[in-house]
């Protein structure tokens, strides 16, 4: 196990080296200049001038990322051209907001993935697996920012009901942005869930029924055992493996996809960071922020091939 870490860690540094060459290559594609940005557009060409001097943005590009790279190695992500703090100081001050809506969103998508999953796989061709098959489509359908624009007008603009509907007077239930509490969480991590969990849900069914046709399900009905227990304790432990898989990447995936619902909920984390980053072409905070997200999902993805050995002993990651 231990030369398996060792190993897959070593096989992050291409990984990364590959992601700060293609971030930095097409930052550099991006029209605008970042010295004029700062400058403004009304700015006289010697102070832009000098800007661009004080940048480095006047060297070769290679001169450029081989100053960046040698930084990275000593720790150093730069410092933000827009507002003059260290790279790593903005991003640690919003990381943790990204990583918790993509945590909560994982933890919804799979709670209500897998009882689909379930429910559809052992009522195959029934009306419940039929109909939460077509909401998984729908779910999985539904762009991430027209979710939240519409769940933005259901419950928190709120819709005013009729007399009659009994106990409620309007749908002003939750806040429409920010983060922290519960009435800011909800609706963002709803829709960013909601796709993961349709997903989970369809290979969650997918994988049931391939297990649930081999052989020793078979012989476990034909000694009596409970269906409960054949569904849960044997069909549903081996199907987990590449449900495992769809969720580590759809967290990964969540990481970097935090940034439209983060940017309709007004949620200050790393999405809406890197938003405001390329549009003012600050070029090492896109920079580090691609590269943490990177690592993250390189992260998990370790955690991921490490669950598998839990899951079946006789998988051998090493």
């Amino acid at each position: 196990m231990f030369t398996f870490i060792v190993r897959r860690l070593l096989q992050t540094i291409p990984v990364i080296i590959g992601v700060t060459i293609i971030t930095f290559g097409l930052m550099h594609l991006i029209p605008g200049d970042p010295a004029q940005i700062m400058a403004g557009e009304s700015a006289p060409e010697q102070q832009v001038e000098q800007i661009r001097e004080r940048l480095g943005l006047n060297d070769p590009v290679y001169v450029q990322y081989g100053r960046y790279m040698a930084n990275l190695v000593q720790g150093d992500l730069g410092t933000s051209v827009r507002s003059g703090r260290d790279v790593s100081e903005e991003i640690s001050s919003r990381i943790w907001v990204t990583v918790e809506l993509a945590f909560y969103g994982t933890v919804l998508s799979v709670f209500f993935g897998l009882i689909a999953g379930i429910i559809s796989a052992t009522k195959r061709y029934s009306f419940a697996d039929v109909s939460l098959m077509v909401i998984a489509l729908f779910g999985l359908s539904m762009p991430n920012f027209w979710l939240g624009l519409m769940l933005i007008q259901w419950f928190a603009i709120g819709v005013d009901l009729p007399s009659w509907v009994p106990f409620f007077e309007n749908t002003r239930w939750f806040a429409p942005s920010g983060w922290g509490e519960f009435r800011q969480i909800v609706l963002p991590v709803i829709t960013l869930g909601t796709a993961g969990a349709a997903i989970v849900a369809r290979m969650t069914r997918s994988s049931m029924l391939d297990v649930i046709g081999q052989d020793y399900i078979r012989t476990a009905r034909a000694k009596g055992v409970k269906e409960r227990v054949i569904v849960y304790r044997h069909a549903l432990k081996n199907a987990l493996i590449p449900v495992v898989t769809v969720v580590g990447l759809q967290f990964g995936a969540l990481l970097g996809g935090a940034v439209l619902t983060e940017t309709v909920f007004a949620i200050n984390g790393l999405g809406r960071l890197i938003i405001d980053a390329i549009r003012t072409r600050d070029f090492p905070m896109v920079q580090g922020t691609v590269l943490v997200i990177s690592l993250l999902f390189v992260l998990v993805n370790l955690l991921v091939d490490i669950a598998y050995r839990f899951l079946n002993k006789r998988i051998d990651i090493d």
